[in-house]
């Protein structure tokens, strides 16, 4: 328990104190302070640091060294003797719910379907919590979250104590402590205790509410999105608008926005489906109108009323009706595409055309010796790259 005195040990609710600077120094080319003591935490545990000045200066970063000193990195001039620290209280206060309730919930999932945490991360929107769980049913982690919410609501108070480590045995610790020596334990009366250097809250009603997100798979486990308080609330407020407006656009009750888009969902598919039907169809009838049109077995020009797909459909129609070349060029959004096809009775290897193109405009993709294409981003240079590519088709084909 070396190095700074750390005040937030004691109240984590303080956000105001003054200290001495014991050492000004560096920490990667920016100006640095060691102080006697501090209410700033340092980044550790899964928790971030806190923002906030000193001296004036905001705080860029709190790094914990290894002799247990506190560096506070500032972006202004290192200052001497006695100073003023504030710690953003707003920071401060949603890191103690989004922490007290990550103790609330591992316990909660450790209850009630027997998953250990493996890890935890405090982010600046979400939060995250690794559990060692290969795949959790919808119900079983709505009775994790009733569970953490039900501890939430029961005000239980969380009390703080420093253990010596002969006697950390006696503590019912929901996982073994990663540090020797004298242990600070965060205990959520009656159902949680945990070695931690955090900051929390001093009742779980603080915590307001616990709000599990989607999962991910990683490393064998499942890795959950979770929310605590104001986040938990703006989360759900931004969702209920959504909904709210989404209902509106329906004529249909909340509830029953999920059925609407489900069936506008799988009308889009359908029409999707149709609509590549026609089109492909459509490819075929130009298709015949370009080969009876051709004076040559050179086909090239560029498409604007047309898509690439569009484009890359005629083309492949084209060489399917004679022995034909062709050159397409179409543009989407922001990008210009040069699609190039040859019909399999040619020997010709199309691949020969990207440095060809590549040496007229930058030029990416590629493809096999029947079918390329070829992606710029300067659209308003595709006409020569067509050009460029028909030349060398001309010399060589």
């Amino acid at each position: 328990m070396g190095g700074t005195k750390r005040l937030y040990y004691e109240d984590a609710y303080l956000t105001e104190f003054d200290a001495d600077v014991v050492e000004r120094t560096e920490h990667e080319g920016r100006p640095a302070v060691v102080l006697d003591r501090t209410a700033f935490y340092p980044e550790s545990g899964g928790q971030p640091w806190d923002k906030g000045t000193l001296a004036g200066a905001e705080v860029l970063a709190v790094v914990e060294r290894e002799d247990g000193a506190i560096l506070h990195v500032l972006d202004g001039p290192a200052p001497e003797g006695r100073v003023h620290g504030s710690v953003d209280r707003g920071t401060r206060l949603d890191h103690m719910r989004q922490h007290t309730g990550q103790h609330v919930l591992s316990q909660a999932f450790f209850e009630v379907l027997k998953g250990e945490t493996r890890s935890f991360h405090l982010g600046p929107q979400v939060s995250t919590l690794e559990i060692g769980l290969s795949a959790a049913a919808d119900a079983d982690l709505d009775r994790v979250e009733d569970r953490a919410n039900a501890v939430v609501w029961e005000n239980r108070e969380v009390k703080i104590s420093f253990v010596p480590e002969d006697r950390i045995g006696e503590v019912p610790l929901r996982r073994p402590p990663k540090r020797s020596g004298l242990l600070r334990v965060i205990e959520v009366d009656g159902f949680d205790f945990s070695a931690c250097g955090g900051t929390h809250v001093r009742r779980t009603g603080e915590i307001g509410l616990i709000r599990l997100g989607p999962a991910e798979k990683i490393r064998g486990n499942l890795r959950f999105e979770f929310l605590c308080g104001g986040r938990a609330l703006g989360d759900y407020r931004a969702k209920d608008r959504t909904a709210r407006r989404l209902a509106g656009a329906f004529s249909c009750a909340p509830g029953d926005v999920a059925g609407h888009v489900e069936r506008l969902a799988a009308e889009h598919k359908a029409l999707k489906k149709r609509a590549r039907g026609l089109e492909e169809r459509l490819a075929a009838f130009e298709a015949e109108a370009v080969v009876r049109a051709a004076t040559g077995p050179l086909v090239f020009g560029l498409l604007a009323d047309k898509t690439p797909e569009e484009a890359r459909s005629l083309a492949l129609n084209v060489v399917k009706g004679g022995e034909f070349t062709v050159v397409y060029g179409a543009s989407s959004e922001s990008q210009g595409h040069l699609i190039a096809a040859r019909s399999a009775s040619l020997k010709t290897d199309l691949r020969a055309l990207a440095p060809v193109v590549g040496a007229v405009v930058p030029v990416k993709g590629g493809g096999g010796p029947t079918l390329i294409e070829l992606v710029t981003s300067e659209t308003a240079r595709l006409g020569e790259a067509v050009e460029a590519a028909v030349a060398w088709l001309r010399a060589n084909g």
